[in-house]
């Protein structure tokens, strides 16, 4: 199974994407119950009224939050909030699991305020998230997740669009996204993008609860089957889209899938010992791939084209590898998903010519059917010490491990 959350066109909030989960199947009689259970822990706030409606939303009929609440406070301490969060999952007798899920977003968020304000987290004060609109929306949201087992899932999220123009709050204006969006995001993997709307479309706690559901950007929707789909409305109306956020519950294959990037470059005037050499270097910084493929560029002038696979973390050393033992002037880096056949490695000791060597493989399955490869590396210095070629080598080795693998 696969979860896809698509903040790309409005943003997202934490009522958005409790109304999401339960537009997308989540039990809303346990969520609210919840939620009212929680209204104990937050002292002088109370819950008048609680409920999700179906409205349409700029065309799309989507679930929306009912709430009126009574408030005597404006302003709390991050650790107030944090602690009728912590003590209304642990009282509706969430899974432990959901309980650290719902820890670790008030978490971030009192993280995030610590750290513009350049004050010790025991110290933060919130305002506008001092409300008890986040207490209901992490515990209702943590309940959902919960309820509908997406702790289990994979989750992936498209491009968060965040808006443009400027926000005005209890620190006075500043340019959207605010600094709170900003820190939240700056360690995640997730990626943000703007648009004209004036709006702020993504909202700190909305942010907060996402950065810790999933650490998995993807640029595009998966392959994937649609199995259901839940629309969660915001309480803003704008002229040009609909301001509501999309999440997709489907089903794959057998393959995995992950995100990578792909870094580019054209180089005409580098030797082979260089190409070979800078080959190991970015292999070992990390690199999942790297290939070099020969052409003819502009005015008919050979070329290479290095072409790298790696993770995101991995980006800046490998650039400057390639600045540095090339020369190029510009590398070309874009997202890609990857199908991935679920493999495991496997370790053996087989003796071969009266000699015992460690040897690892990788096995993988796919519709049925297994095979395996034996790692180049081990191939090599076998062949070398028993005298064979690799080619013989590995029929014998194979034939021993197909025979260890049939006896499971």
């Amino acid at each position: 199974m696969v979860v896809v959350i698509d903040p790309q066109i409005a943003g997202i909030s934490g009522d958005m994407l409790l109304c999401s989960l339960i537009d997308l199947g989540a039990d809303k009689k346990r969520v609210i119950d919840g939620i009212k259970i929680s209204e104990k822990f937050l002292l002088n706030s109370s819950i008048k009224k609680i409920d999700f409606q179906k409205i349409q939303k700029h065309g799309i009929e989507s679930l929306q939050l009912l709430l009126e609440i009574d408030e005597e406070t404006h302003e709390r301490k991050g650790s107030e909030i944090k602690k009728a969060i912590t003590d209304s999952v642990k009282s509706i007798g969430l899974l432990e699991k959901s309980q650290k899920f719902a820890e670790s977003c008030i978490d971030t968020l009192i993280s995030s305020e610590s750290k513009i304000h350049g004050i010790p987290e025991d110290s933060v004060h919130f305002h506008e998230a001092s409300s008890i609109d986040t207490l209901i929306d992490i515990v209702g949201i943590t309940i959902a997740l919960e309820d509908l087992g997406l702790f289990e899932e994979k989750i992936v999220c498209l491009p968060v669009s965040v808006g443009g123009g400027t926000v005005t709050f209890s620190h006075g204006t500043m340019s959207n996204p605010a600094s709170a969006i900003l820190e939240i995001f700056k360690n995640s993997n997730l990626i943000i993008k703007g648009n004209d709307s004036k709006d702020e479309l993504t909202t700190p706690t909305g942010a907060c609860i996402l950065v810790n559901l999933t650490n998995n950007a993807v640029e595009y929707y998966p392959y994937m089957k649609v199995d259901s789909i839940g629309y969660g409305a915001g309480q803003k109306n704008f002229e040009t889209f609909s301001n509501t956020l999309k999440i997709i519950r489907g089903s794959q294959n057998n393959f995995t899938i992950d995100s990578v990037k792909i870094l580019e470059t054209n180089v005409d005037d580098v030797s082979g010992e260089i190409l070979g050499n800078l080959i190991e270097k970015i292999m070992s910084k990390g690199a999942k791939d790297v290939s070099i493929y020969h052409g003819i560029a502009k005015k008919g002038r050979p070329t290479n084209l290095v072409s790298v696979i790696c993770d995101d973390d991995k980006v800046d050393d490998i650039v400057d590898s390639l600045i540095l033992e090339t020369g190029t002037l510009g590398i070309r880096i874009s997202n890609s998903n990857r199908f991935i056949v679920p493999r495991t490695t496997h370790s053996v000791s087989l003796t071969l010519n009266g000699k015992s060597f460690v040897v690892n493989y990788k096995k993988s399955t796919f519709k049925g059917k297994t095979d395996f490869k034996i790692e180049f590396d081990d191939l090599k210095k076998i062949s070398n010490t028993v005298d064979k070629s690799i080619k013989e080598t590995e029929s014998l080795l194979r034939k021993k491990i197909e025979t260890l693998e049939n006896s499971k």
